[in-house]
């Protein structure tokens, strides 16, 4: 997005410990976004909204070479994510994140190519076989070496502690990504959800192509989950997308549910045109039960 406005932050020095000196600055960028949605899967009373987003992010550095940075966003004048991060160099990333995956399980939950939403997206509220711990108020930290990055996270909420670790390698050949990350929710007082995902993308030319297995593994109601999806960049402004998505419950009486998707974007300028069109069968588990989910929408980033 383009900066519309810079603001000095001669102040913030005197707020950062281990530093006598630091330069900063801040920035702000906004979005508006308007969409048309409908499908069985919309449960809005108008199909047709506008949403908007604007965005403070912030950074400087400290006398020792460190970088500081900071962002914090609100939708429709709410909010909506924010992260402060620490970049030490070579020793990796730390970050402090709220409602924003920045490290750990959380940001690979679904790697899968996509030219727009993933493919079990706004179908319905229940986001079944996706991987994730709570992600409010949380610590991330990133280092990468010899072609390997280690993402973890960590988190305390009111059940007891939520971790995760990823480990990611992008050099094993050419256009290739691999990657393997677990994690652990506590999901009440007495009870906690085993988190584990596992995923490759290749990329060739125009396409890339990915695969990911994960796994929720929970007392009698584990779920597990298998998506592959192709994508194609058919010139710099415009790409395509196809995926599907399937999800076997251990819970007796429930079916698999079946997901599939094919996703459209241009982008000119400031502007991207979107168009998705999202299909599950069998929601929750439940035989019953199809939906159907689509949206066109048009953004300005500013």
């Amino acid at each position: 997005m383009n900066n519309i406005t810079k603001i000095g932050l001669t102040a913030l020095a005197g707020s950062l410990v281990a530093t006598s000196a630091f330069a900063g600055g801040m920035s702000v960028s906004g979005s508006a976004k308007v969409t048309y949605k409908g499908g069985t899967g919309n449960s809005a009373a108008n199909n047709f909204s506008n949403s908007k987003g604007i965005t403070f992010s912030g950074s400087g550095e400290l006398d020792n070479g460190f970088t500081v940075s900071t962002s914090y966003t609100m939708t429709d004048a709410a909010f909506s994510a924010s992260n402060v991060s620490l970049d030490m160099g070579d020793a990796g990333t730390l970050h402090f994140m709220n409602s924003t995956a920045l490290a750990g399980i959380d940001k690979y939950d679904d790697v899968m190519p996509t030219a727009g939403e993933e493919v079990w997206d706004d179908v319905d509220k229940d986001d079944n076989g996706v991987v994730g711990v709570h992600a409010d108020n949380a610590f991330g930290y990133v280092v990468s070496a010899m072609g390997m990055t280690v993402s973890a996270g960590y988190s305390d909420d009111a059940y007891g502690r939520d971790t995760s670790v990823v480990l990611v390698a992008d050099e094993l050949m050419d256009g290739l990504q691999v990657g393997y990350g677990i994690g652990t929710e506590a999901t009440s007082e007495t009870a906690e959800t085993d988190h584990s995902t596992l995923w490759a993308k290749y990329t060739v030319g125009m396409a890339t192509v990915g695969f990911q297995r994960s796994a929720l593994d929970n007392a009698n109601a584990d779920e597990d989950r298998d998506a592959m999806a192709i994508s194609l960049a058919i010139n710099e402004n415009m790409s395509v997308s196809y995926g599907v998505s399937s999800v076997e419950f251990e819970a007796s009486g429930k079916s698999d549910e079946d997901s599939s998707g094919i996703s459209a974007s241009y982008t000119t300028g400031g502007m991207t045109i979107s168009a998705i069109s999202n299909k599950t069968d069998a929601v929750a588990g439940s035989a019953a039960t199809d939906k159907e989910y689509r949206e066109v929408s048009v953004s300005f980033a500013f």
